[in-house]
């Protein structure tokens, strides 16, 4: 079993197409969360670009140095760091969760597998075909970006695949924070295992994002949730819970798969 370890959420404004104001601010809060003694850092989703369209095939081309300073700077800190980039593979663009292990090796990719339709995300990126837990210093991860969280056959999935912790990056709109709030703590939940969402603050384009990262429990508390300033939201993760809450309700043991068919049983 492995120890207990301090994750952090790390909230924080994404000015549009403006990679070094982002990069800049998200650097100082790693740095700060890690001096605070963080073993997992998650930062919002497209954190170093935003959903800058326009522009979105040239900034992708920042993605891969940004990567070398993201991989010198987990394996330099011994830390865990999740967030979702750009990525330009081939004619496509693809909005991917990089998990980078805190031995400085990427452990795991992760391109967003639900696009936001409402806000035109389809038009712009390729959907994500493969979903895969992560396995870290700090326990298997299913990576999870923003939208996905209302599927929850994506986080069985990852729990099936033993899965202990979500990781996900956001941008979720203030207009809709308390669906937020409910998703991010109904999936640690029903999943039974720790959820560590960090999401965005300010004015980006046309939205509005309202903050409120969160690191949940499998008992569905809220050990620790940000307000709607630029920050860290840090809290004690303790994988023993994990164990603990599937074995007091054994969910996992007591799923009746037969019932969940689509068509009804002979009589």
């Amino acid at each position: 079993m492995r120890p207990p370890f301090r994750a952090a959420a790390l909230q924080v404004p994404v000015e549009m197409g403006n990679v070094e104001a982002n990069v800049s601010r998200a650097f100082a809060l790693l740095r700060d969360a890690v001096s605070g003694g963080a073993a997992l850092c998650v930062l919002p989703e497209m954190w170093s670009t935003g959903f800058s369209y326009g522009n979105l095939r040239t900034l992708c081309g920042t993605t891969p140095d940004l990567l070398v300073d993201l991989r010198r700077f987990a394996a330099d800190r011994r830390v865990v760091i999740a967030g979702s980039l750009p990525e330009r593979s081939g004619r496509f663009v693809y909005n991917t969760l990089y998990v980078i292990d805190s031995t400085g090796a990427v452990a795991g990719e992760y391109r967003k597998a639900h696009l936001f339709s409402p806000s035109g995300e389809h038009l712009h990126f390729r959907r994500g075909t493969a979903a895969l837990t992560v396995k870290t210093s700090v326990g298997m991860i299913g990576p999870q970006i923003c939208y996905d969280i209302r599927f929850p056959e994506l986080s069985r999935k990852y729990v099936s695949e033993g899965a202990t912790l979500f990781c996900v990056p956001a941008q979720w709109p203030a207009a809709r924070k308390a669906h937020w709030d409910l998703l991010t703590v109904a999936r640690a939940v029903e999943n039974q295992l720790f959820v560590v969402a960090a999401n965005a603050v300010g004015r980006s384009g046309d939205f509005t994002y309202a903050g409120g990262s969160v690191i949940a429990s499998p008992w569905g508390e809220r050990l620790a949730q940000g307000g709607e300033d630029e920050g860290i939201v840090s809290a004690k993760i303790d994988p023993a819970l994990v164990d603990e809450a599937r074995r007091r309700i054994p969910c996992a043991k007591d799923r009746n798969v037969r019932a969940y068919r689509k068509t009804r049983p002979k009589r």
